[in-house]
């Protein structure tokens, strides 16, 4: 009898371990505050070297066991840690944030991280400055808030009476690579032929985008030729429209 009982207990104590130890496939999709999808980013087991990242869409799937803590990370968002309960799908939302040891998106050198980068990436919310400030289009409100950008006004002046041109850092309108939800803004077919700001060359048209119809823009203020190409010597200007129309 007292043999039977040990050989139960024993296989209880079996079957109650291979449940804990029991594997659980997660999967989800990452985002951003702002709902843009995050493709690379890093999802692992804290402490251990299980771990995927994320595709395109956002999507992500990795076999844990319950207890586990996963991390997921992400260059120029705040890291972030779940413990798994049992839940199969996990939705998870990074924030903005860059930490001091993670490396600058837009330069070259692999060793420029925060603390010594020497020119910032800006992050303007459109949504709030349209209701804050005066400015009506996108050229006077990126004129507000954004240092190093510069766009005045022509009179009599060929065609800029309706383009206006606009320069970073001082540079050509020619210079600085407009890019519209990560894809090249196409360039105007005007040339500053008179004696005008950038005279000699063919800048983007910034007002013909409405500003209600945008999110936020992105403003690298650094010369990343090596990256997009010669016209990115300035720097780069990306414009995030919205997802929703009301």
């Amino acid at each position: 009898m007292k043999i039977k009982t040990y050989i139960f207990m024993c296989a209880l104590l079996f079957v109650s371990h291979a449940s804990l130890s029991q594997t659980i496939e997660v999967s989800g999709i990452i985002t951003n505050e702002y709902k843009d999808l995050l493709a690379a980013v890093s999802v692992s087991v804290k402490g251990s070297t299980n771990g995927t990242s994320s595709d395109l869409d956002g999507n992500y799937s990795l076999s844990v066991s319950q207890g586990d803590i996963l991390v997921y990370s992400y260059v120029g968002y705040s890291s972030k840690e779940i413990t798994m309960d049992g839940t199969s799908t996990v939705n998870v939302v990074l924030s903005q944030g860059v930490s001091l040891d993670e490396v600058i998106i837009g330069s070259r050198n692999v060793n420029r991280t925060a603390v010594d980068t020497p020119v910032p990436i800006d992050v303007i919310d459109i949504s709030e400055l349209r209701t804050l400030g005066p400015q009506v289009n996108l050229n006077q409100i990126l004129n507000y808030v954004a240092p190093s950008f510069a766009s005045n006004t022509q009179t009599i002046s060929d065609g800029t009476d309706h383009i206006d041109p606009a320069s970073l850092r001082g540079l050509g309108p020619d210079q600085v690579l407009v890019l519209i939800n990560g894809k090249r803004r196409h360039t105007t077919s005007l040339v500053n032929v008179n004696g005008t700001v950038g005279r000699g060359s063919v800048g983007t048209d910034l007002n013909s985008i409405p500003s209600a119809s945008i999110s936020r823009v992105e403003v690298l203020r650094d010369g990343a030729a090596a990256q997009y190409g010669s016209d990115a010597i300035a720097g780069v200007i990306n414009i995030v429209l919205k997802k929703t129309t009301i």
